[in-house]
């Protein structure tokens, strides 16, 4: 592979107007839906649409990393210091002719640089969604508990946070703790958005939050955490390429407890295949891997599923619990498919996205729904129990 600065900075304001340019497609597009509309409902329907091309982003970015592309350009933010692979097609072909099947091949640069483009995109939809928040916050006063700009704010905070991690996964050649950080970032971006998504959805229905009792609710933020934590894990397996230690399920190579080492597994600051101390790492080190995700998925699917029994006490919740159960069976069938079918791409991006959408969907609820106060027959009992 022909030498390659690992930042090249001269395409910034090549890709910075890109992504402006991109964007302006899903603006105009809220713009003439909502003319007749408020500036409220723009910004909802706004939040919404981010929302939507930022999951693309995470099935994008799941794809990129599953197809070998993070490094189908050597260099960031452009492609070996052009904005497009168009520009560095000598230097690619260059690179393929050394190494026909990558990393660096002029597919596997669309790749990478398809998924910098919607990235630039969304961040830059991210920014026109602040703006209007705090606008609309000082312009509205009433509404601007509803507006809570802080949201969109921290959303744009993260975003850049994520352009970090993206620079990093390159420059850093795919690092696995780095590349783990980046899946679990988007994911987190996905659970931000989707919160003035929900509540400015619910404003424009005129709509009060759903009461729930306290002890679903922290149920609801159970489920989330455990989600979080067994993204985090499915992440590692995906980037540590350790899919395929198990290819049987239930049982893996044979046995229900194969030989694993956990400490390998634990070693987390150490590039791609490798252990600090610069040797690889061992079949048993990629078998722990992969076996401290199954033994997570025994305790979110059960946890999930009695979340979703538990939801229907809320008719109001319906909705979610369905997406809820939907999504949980997807992510069980896509998770066994990885295994037992030699990890076919289709089912492993969808895995990846089942895990956002569910994510999404906890924090949906959450979003829309308050924890229920005391009983007016308790409280009036209270009262009693002050003045005897």
């Amino acid at each position: 592979m022909n030498e390659q600065a690992l930042y090249d900075l001269a395409p910034v304001l090549e890709l910075m107007a890109l992504g402006l340019l991109l964007a302006l497609g899903p603006l105009a597009w809220v713009w003439l839906r909502k003319r007749e509309s408020g500036p409220v409902s723009r910004l909802q329907a706004l939040s919404v649409l981010t929302l939507f091309l930022t999951f693309d982003l995470v099935l994008f970015g799941a794809f990129t990393r599953l197809t070998d592309s993070g490094l189908g350009c050597p260099d960031w933010p452009g492609c070996y210091g052009s904005a497009s692979p168009w520009g560095a097609k000598n230097q690619i072909a260059s690179a393929q002719a050394a190494m026909p099947t990558g990393p660096v091949t002029h597919g596997k640069a669309w790749i990478e640089m398809i998924h910098r483009y919607l990235a630039t995109t969304v961040g830059v939809l991210i920014i026109a969604m602040t703006l209007l928040a705090w606008r609309l916050t000082r312009t509205q006063k009433r509404e601007a508990r509803i507006l809570n700009p802080w949201w969109p704010t921290l959303a744009l905070v993260w975003v850049c946070l994520q352009g970090a991690f993206g620079a990093l996964t390159v420059t850093m050649r795919l690092f696995p703790a780095i590349v783990t950080m980046h899946l679990l970032g988007g994911t987190v971006l996905l659970a931000l958005l989707a919160v003035p998504a929900s509540g400015l959805g619910l404003a424009q229905r005129g709509q009060p939050p759903t009461r729930i009792p306290p002890g679903l609710r922290r149920l609801l933020w159970l489920g989330l955490g455990l989600l979080l934590v067994q993204a985090a894990l499915g992440g590692w397996v995906s980037t540590n390429y350790a899919v395929l230690a198990c290819s049987s399920f239930p049982t893996c190579q044979g046995n229900w407890w194969p030989a694993m080492d956990f400490a390998q597994a634990f070693e987390i600051w150490r590039p791609l295949g490798l252990l600090q101390n610069g040797s690889h790492i061992s079949f048993e080190g990629l078998t722990a891997i992969h076996y401290l995700h199954r033994l997570g998925a025994y305790v979110v699917v059960p946890m999930l599923l009695v979340l979703c029994w538990q939801l229907r006490a809320v008719p109001e919740l319906a909705r979610q619990r369905r997406w809820l159960g939907s999504l949980l069976l997807a992510q069980v069938l896509t998770g066994l498919s990885n295994v037992v079918l030699d990890w076919p791409l289709a089912a492993a991006v969808l895995h990846t996205g089942g895990a956002a959408a569910l994510v999404a969907v906890i924090v949906w609820s959450l979003a829309i729904s308050r924890s229920q106060a005391k009983s007016a027959d308790a409280v009036i009992a209270r009262g009693k129990e002050v003045y005897e």
